[in-house]
Parts: C-alpha cells; sequence; structure tokens
C-alpha cells in the first residue's frame, strides 16, 4: 500500500512539473528564442543590405570599364567582335 501511494505521488508531481513547464517555461523559451532571432535577422540584413549596395557599386564600375574597353577596341579594330564570334 505504501509503495501505490510514493508511485501515486511521483506521478503526480511529475504531471505538477509538465504542466508549469509548458505553461511557463516554454513560453517563455519561445518568446525569448524568437525576439533574439527576430533582432539578430534585422542586424544580418541590414548588413546584407550594405554589402549587396557595394557590390552593385563595384558592379556598375565593371559594367563602364568594360563598355569603355569595347569602344575603344570598336575604334581601333573594328572587326574584333566577329573575330571573338567566330571562335566560340
Amino acid at each position: 500500500m505504501y509503495l501505490e501511494d510514493f508511485f501515486g505521488m511521483i506521478f503526480v508531481i511529475g504531471i505538477v512539473c509538465a504542466v508549469l513547464f509548458l505553461v511557463v517555461c516554454l513560453p517563455l523559451w519561445l518568446i525569448l528564442h524568437y525576439s533574439r532571432s527576430k533582432r539578430a535577422h534585422r542586424i544580418l540584413a541590414r548588413e546584407d543590405r550594405e554589402e549587396l549596395q557595394r557590390l552593385e557599386d563595384h558592379a556598375e564600375e565593371l559594367s563602364e570599364r568594360v563598355d569603355t574597353l569595347e569602344k575603344i577596341l570598336d575604334h581601333s579594330a573594328p572587326r574584333w567582335r566577329r573575330t571573338h564570334t567566330e571562335r566560340e
């Protein structure tokens, strides 16, 4: 009889702990986790935007250089485009 009461108390204590965890700890942990994750995502997004802007500026500079080189080649060697396409 004593053993059954002991296991019954252990079972009740386990259920109470599980309910407290589900009601208190789990929601608090989820709220803190996602708020921290959201903050980190915002920081990374800003850094990514800055990096993308820098890369876009660099790509525009390179595009201007290619255009300039093509103009120089068009003037100095007008058939360079045909020669280039024939090789491919």
